[in-house]
Formats: structure tokens, sequence, C-alpha cells
């Protein structure tokens, strides 16, 4: 009896999955990649200290270079409609806060803000206000950044209007989506004899974007990019979280099919869609946005909105030193920024297509990236089986065929890995990418990746992955 129950809890700990079959070429439903799929958003305020903080440059640039494309900005968020344009300010922004932790209920900004932004490597997306109704100061801004950053992409007119009341300025008494729908048409027309075509529509948390694009009639001319806003958990008003929940992989595909209609909305209109601002929680991410869980959750994330259509994912960074969910200038760079630069090491330079190859109900989430010429170049594998440090950790066999895979020999890979899910760099965990590489509080590589080798037999290639771990084969 003891030896049999030994047995199947051994039996437990080892899961397979065979037969997953890498296709030699993209096929046709494969999703196009964009250089910068993987983006960042930073609160309106925050911007100016966020130039200010080594890590910045540092993560952006380690990010941009693994895909050889700078990483895209959004500048936004709640206070971008707490915020007045003053053309005559020296600062790039001026307000008062009783706490360094707090964000500002009013903010005054000058020109020298539009003059940070220019210095971003990547295209930037500016957000300005419209909660307020001041059109003319909103216009004004609008002119002083299309004056100064050559990599302007879009303008946000307001921040997730769906979640302001009917006392807000703009209301007039009455507020609903057929109410900001109307506003938004108007506030275009108004403003794009002076700005262009240059508008990002929508900006919503919670409502459709596919409504938006067809109230707008002909306006739709004037928009250039629709954003969405996406969290899939809150951590408002005491609201708890739930890290395995989080970073499920059938939760995760469950989740991002929601946006699978807008993006088809927007694409039939010839724009294109992202989630203009996302991450892990709400108000700052809560107990779960620091840990490794979330830099895995950030993997599968990523790769899913992309099946769905959203060509862009810009994670948001809030109040420097107390913003749980970002990735760097709390105290160190985050776990999750570790979950990223997995991520864009798998895409690479050459990443142009991705196909799952799991049907998504099952905790081992499969991917291949295809280059430009439809080759398939790395396989990723993202085993969700939630590991929380108790107990024996399990491991899952899987196995590929196909793809170009010889009769025998071996490749290489890269593997994800940290103590648990719950494990925290700011807490002293080990969290590696290729068994050495890990970064300091500025975002300075430390170590090295050290790549192991995967053996192919019977033109069989079979790697073995651990319950919250990650694992890229190159092909």
């Amino acid at each position: 009896m003891c030896a049999l129950g030994l047995s199947a809890s051994f039996l437990l700990l080892l899961r397979a999955v065979a037969g997953v079959v890498i296709p030699t070429s993209a096929p046709s439903t494969a999703a196009t990649i964009d250089p910068s799929l993987l983006a960042v958003s930073i609160e309106f305020f925050a911007f100016p200290g966020y130039t200010n903080v080594t890590s910045t440059s540092k993560c952006l640039q380690n990010l941009g270079d693994l895909r050889g494309s700078a990483v895209a900005v959004r500048i936004g968020g709640t206070t971008q409609d707490r915020a007045t344009y003053d053309a005559s300010l020296s600062d790039p922004v001026k307000y008062t806060v009783a706490s360094p932790n707090d964000a500002p209920t009013s903010l005054t900004y000058g020109p020298s803000f539009f003059t940070l932004a220019a210095g971003m490597k990547g295209d930037v997306t500016v957000g300005l206000n419209r909660q307020l109704n001041n059109q003319a100061n909103t216009l004004a801004a609008g002119q002083r950044a299309k004056q100064t950053m050559p990599n302007l992409l879009a303008i946000e007119l307001g921040n997730e209007p769906d979640l302001y009341s009917a006392s807000s300025p703009i209301a007039g008494g009455t507020w609903n989506q057929n109410a900001d729908a109307a506003s938004e048409k108007s506030w275009f027309t108004a403003l794009s004899p002076s700005l262009g075509n240059i508008f990002q529509g929508g900006v919503y948390l919670q409502w459709s974007i596919s409504s938006l694009v067809s109230s707008l009639g002909s306006t739709i001319s004037t928009v250039k990019t629709f954003s969405g806003h996406s969290y899939p958990q809150s951590a408002c008003n005491g609201a708890s979280t739930n890290l395995q929940s989080l970073m499920t992989h059938s939760g995760i595909v469950s989740y991002t099919k929601r946006y699978n209609a807008d993006a088809a909305a927007v694409h039939k209109a010839g724009k294109r869609y992202f989630l203009g601002e996302t991450n892990s929680a709400t108000c700052g991410g809560g107990g779960i946005s620091p840990t490794f869980g979330a830099a895995l959750w950030i993997v599968d994330y990523v790769l899913q909105g992309a099946l769905n259509g959203i060509e862009r994912l810009y994670f948001h960074q809030g109040t420097i030193g107390n913003c749980q969910y970002c990735w760097w200038g709390r105290f160190t760079t985050g776990a999750p920024f570790y979950g990223t630069y997995f991520l864009n090491t798998f895409l690479g330079k050459d990443g142009s297509k991705l196909s799952a190859l799991d049907d998504g109900t099952s905790a081992v989430a499969t991917y291949v990236v295809y280059n430009s010429s439809g080759k398939p170049v790395r396989v990723l594998i993202y085993n969700s089986n939630y590991f929380d440090g108790s107990g024996t950790r399990s491991t899952t066999s899987v196995s590929f065929t196909g793809g170009g895979l010889p009769s025998s020999g071996s490749k290489t890979a890269t593997r994800l890995t940290a103590p648990n899910a719950a494990s925290r760099v700011d807490q002293g965990a080990a969290v590696t990418i290729g068994g050495g590489l890990t970064f300091d509080g500025n975002c300075n590589p430390v170590g090295s990746i050290a790549k192991e080798t995967a053996s192919v037999s019977g033109s069989t290639l079979t790697v073995s992955v651990k319950a919250s771990e990650a694992l890229i084969i190159d092909l």
C-alpha cells in the first residue's frame, strides 16, 4: 500500500503533453506581430519624473534591442484629465501633493513636457484633457505636441470616459456611451483642422469600441488608432486579487477573447487597435503584481492578445515608488520585467507571425513564432500549473514534431524560472533567465544566459517544464 501510494504521488508530479506538431510554415491564421507588440504606458503626471529615473531609458533600451525596434510609449492616465496646459510654465509639470506616494488632484504642465516626450526613442501617444471641457486649452497643448514631437503617433482626448460622471464638466448633467460618442465626434471634428487626423479614439475601460466605430460615421477619418483599457483584476478599495487565477493559461485565453470583436471592427474600418493601458490589477496592482507569476502572465497575456487582433499592449507604469505593477522605479527591477524581456527574446528581431499550438483549454501553453519567410524559428512553452513553494513542484514533459526537426541531434533552449510563482525580486528571490541573467536596480543586465540543450530523437523534441515556469526553444 505504501509503495503504491508513493508511486501514485510520483505520477501526479509528472505530466506529459505529447504530439505537439509545429507547422513547417506559417498558416494563414497566424497573427502578424507589431514591432512594439509589448509597449509601455506612463502615468501623465509622473512622466517627467520617469525621464529622470535611470532605469526608464535602460529598461526600454533592453526591450527594444531584443526586437530591433524602439518600444512605443503612451503618456496618459487618470491625471491627463486633471491637467491644464500652461504655455508660460517653465517646468514640465507643476502640482502639490500631501505625500510623494499620492497622485495630484490637479496639475499644470508646460511646453517642456513635450520636449521630454520628444526624447523618447519609440513613437509616442499623448493623452490630453477632455473631461474639464476646455477645448481651447487642449487644442493649444495638441498644437505644441505636434510642433515639438517628431515621434508623435496619436493624441488621446480624455482617459476612460466611461468612468466620467454626470457631474463632470464635459457631461452637462447627462453621461453615457452615446453622449461620449457624440463628444468624441465633436472634438475630433473641431480639432482635426489644426492637429490633423491623429486621434486615438475610445480609451475605454468598459465600453465597446465597436459601438464607437459605428457611431463616428465619416468622422472616423480623423482617427488614427483606437484604444481599449484592460485590467483582469482589481486592487481598488481593498478588493482581493488572486495570482493563481491571473496566471492560469485557460483563464488568459478566455479573458483575451473579449477583445476579438472590437479588434475586428477597428481593422474593418482600416484603423489600428491597441490596449492603450493595461496591467495585472487596477489601483496600482495589489500584492500579485510584483510577483514572478505576474511575469509569466505577461508572456501569455501578450501572446494571446496578439492572437485576438490586439496590435499593441501598453503596460501602465504609475506613481513612482507607489506602484506594485511597475516594472522599475520602486526598489529594483521587478520580477515582471523578466517576463517582458523573456517575451521579447521569444519574438526576437526576426519574429513576424505567431501561432498557438495548443487549444487553450489546458494549463500548458505552446506557441511558435515565424520569420518573414514563414519559417518557424522559436517555440515557447508556458506551464501555468500553480506552484506556491510548498510541497513538490510538478513537471510537465512536452514533445514536439514537425517544424523541420531533424531525425536526431539537439536544439538550444532558454528557461525563465524562479523558486515559485509568488517569488519577488524586491524580496530577494532569484528570478533568472537562462540560468544566469538578472538585472540590477538600474535595469543593467547582470550575468548572462546559459542555454540548455534539448535532444531530438526520431524527429521528436522533448523538453521538461516545471509548474510556474516557461521555456523558449530555438528551432
